[in-house]
């Protein structure tokens, strides 16, 4: 069966979704949303960096292309700055009855007892209205801390802890929005940026460790945040930009599963822009990559390394998009509604071996 596919938006996750679609022989590309006037009317494959010619345009026309009726949207607009805006998109597209993939925002791949239950309805039931189903997932938040430790878990006798971590070198990341304005660096050590507010973290990983919790069968007691920040010694040049030296420059946060007074489950980040910083941190393997450890009988640590043109932090970008994709058909014949990690079926790279 074939499935037709609309690529809504094309920026760093979306040029590699884009890529990703014409590559599955099960996916038929029927559009492409774009945002920019100047990208309006180009190609899809020169969108994706493709030397090929698919004969799918681009247009800034969202009415246009929902009308198309696709079977499925990759949605892959960034939402950390316009939470609500996106939410009514995923809402319009659920009610359109277009099944979603996407890749934000990232609280809705497990928002159950993160989020408010009147601010879960209404996604349902723009999901129910339509008969169609939306699917939040990617790298971080996604497979690296949902499917990754789920499987090693059941290979366990006991469990005492689990410990997801992304441990990375921003340097290389092309987001300047994200490592700059989201992120803080830069920044005062004492300018608290938007990721850090309180309750941001609990919100955007609480839902991994809520996610994890519920799989395990674990009643957890709370959920809290720690963070710590440290400055840069020397004068750093990061996505062309100069961070200097007194400036936040690597970054610790922890998101904790609390139970009985004991972190059983712990989401983390350990991100720098040069790796002689928080030299007692926890370190990569290899440049950068993914992390799970657990504690209990047996201890296992898995370390997942990156690269793509050897470039670790690209790589996880593409991993993102790649999930999204991967997932369509699964999202396309799931159920109704708002899905998770867990209500779906295995899914593969079929079709991409050459």
């Amino acid at each position: 069966m074939t499935y037709r596919v609309i690529q809504w938006s094309t920026g760093n996750v979306g040029a590699r979704a884009l890529r990703c679609i014409i590559a599955r022989p099960e996916l038929e590309l029927a559009g492409v949303w774009v945002s920019s006037s100047a990208k309006a009317g180009k190609d899809a494959g020169e969108l994706a960096g493709l030397s090929v010619d698919t004969g799918i345009t681009a247009t800034t026309d969202a009415d246009a292309l929902l009308a198309m009726k696709p079977d499925c949207i990759v949605h892959t607009a960034m939402a950390d700055d316009r939470l609500m805006e996106s939410l009514e998109d995923l809402k319009r597209f659920l009610r359109a009855g277009i099944n979603v993939v996407s890749s934000s925002p990232v609280f809705l791949q497990y928002p159950y007892g993160t989020l408010p239950d009147e601010a879960i309805a209404p996604i349902v039931a723009a999901a129910e209205e339509g008969g169609a189903s939306l699917w939040v997932n990617g790298i971080d938040p996604g497979w690296a801390n949902d499917w990754l430790p789920l499987l090693l878990s059941s290979g366990s006798e006991r469990i005492d802890r689990i410990i997801c971590s992304e441990i990375m070198d921003y340097s290389t990341y092309d987001n300047p929005k994200v490592v700059f304005d989201i992120m803080g660096f830069g920044s005062a050590l004492d300018a608290l940026p938007m990721l850090l507010q309180p309750g941001v973290l609990t919100l955007a990983w609480g839902s991994v460790v809520r996610q994890l919790a519920a799989a395990l069968a674990i009643e957890l007691d709370a959920v809290t945040q720690h963070f710590e920040r440290l400055p840069a010694t020397v004068d750093l040049t990061v996505g062309g930009r100069i961070v200097t030296a007194g400036t936040a420059a690597a970054l610790r946060f922890q998101v904790h599963g609390i139970r009985a007074g004991r972190e059983v489950l712990t989401l983390e980040h350990v991100t720098r822009l040069h790796p002689d910083l928080g030299p007692d941190w926890p370190q990569p393997t290899g440049k950068g990559g993914y992390r799970v450890v657990i504690q209990g009988e047996p201890d296992y640590q898995l370390d997942l390394q990156l690269a793509s043109d050897g470039d670790h932090a690209l790589a996880g970008v593409v991993g993102t998009a790649a999930r999204l994709v991967s997932a369509v058909p699964a999202v396309v014949e799931a159920r109704p509604g708002l899905l998770t990690a867990t209500d779906l079926p295995l899914t593969t790279g079929r079709g991409l071996v050459t």
